[in-house]
């Protein structure tokens, strides 16, 4: 087996998507013929060069992934739990004496749960605390065993985690997923990368926004919202919680959750300056060193 190639060229023939076609490797030859003709004449549109990960950057990004799998099933659950319950008009806190309070609760009727339901509780129960117990586990491994700084995903992690208001889980997916190992060019690239760039439509006289075109990294673009309502008031002196309140402030609720995109951009790009050439965003404070 030999080494594993990094860099690779996609050709992408352009075809009919609207009817049958022929397709022979003659055909795609000539096609390709054609797409590198282009190419020799100047436009640069023609081929999309794609930067394959290591086996080890790859690698790195299962530990934030399990992460995320392990709290949306630990939602999923806690939301089963709750909705068993409402079925029936009964609301307990689900604490670590969830069983408890299940077997004290009445109905409106002051007759106790059913013993089917009683049962079926205890199962989601069950799976939620292994569902904790594994995301605990797994947080405190990555403290134990912190990412190498000599690499660049390490290095990304490591200065990550210094800003106030990213903890562990945001540095890690934003370095493993793009800062470590990405290599971008300029700022529509890295929003074009994380689906976080507007989509236009203008046919004629019709012309309206799209929205985000969410074509890109859904694991990156959930990070960011999170982050974003973050340092919407965290920190609040910051440049960009200032450009947001001043922009969106004084709208309704509708209006501040679709303007979280656009400070979510901002702040991608902020923080891609921050790893790339250590300047700090503007406002944003850097945890105290340890020790």
């Amino acid at each position: 087996m030999g080494s594993r190639t990094t860099w690779w060229t996609r050709p992408a023939i352009e075809v009919n998507r609207r009817a049958r076609r022929a397709k022979t490797d003659r055909l795609d030859l000539g096609g390709l013929l054609s797409l590198l003709a282009r190419d020799v004449q100047g436009d640069r549109r023609v081929w999309r060069v794609v930067r394959v990960p290591t086996v080890a950057e790859e690698d790195a990004r299962h530990l934030p992934r399990t992460w995320e799998t392990l709290a949306a099933d630990r939602t999923r659950l806690i939301n089963r739990l709750k909705g068993l319950l409402l079925t029936q008009g009964v609301q307990v806190p689900i604490d670590r004496d969830f069983l408890a309070h299940v077997q004290a609760a009445r109905l409106w009727d002051g007759t106790p749960v059913p013993a089917g339901l009683q049962e079926r509780l205890a199962q989601e129960w069950a799976q939620l605390r292994q569902v904790e117990l594994h995301l605990r586990e797994r947080k405190a491994r990555a403290e134990r065993q912190p990412p190498d700084p000599t690499t660049p995903t390490g290095r990304a992690i490591e200065r990550l985690q210094k800003v106030r208001g990213i903890g562990p889980t945001g540095a890690w997916v934003l370095a493993t997923e793009i800062f470590g190992w990405r290599q971008i060019q300029n700022r529509r690239q890295l929003g074009g990368l994380v689906g976080l760039v507007p989509a236009p439509y203008q046919s004629g006289e019709r012309m309206h926004d799209q929205g985000i075109t969410r074509a890109g990294n859904t694991h990156v673009r959930r990070v960011m919202v999170q982050l974003a309502w973050v340092w919407r008031q965290y920190p609040p002196d910051s440049a960009l919680a200032r450009w947001y309140q001043r922009r969106f402030g004084g709208g309704g609720k509708r209006l501040r959750r679709i303007s979280m995109v656009a400070l979510a951009r901002k702040l991608l790009i902020a923080l891609w300056r921050y790893v790339e050439t250590g300047t700090v965003p503007v406002g944003a404070q850097l945890k105290p060193l340890e020790g």
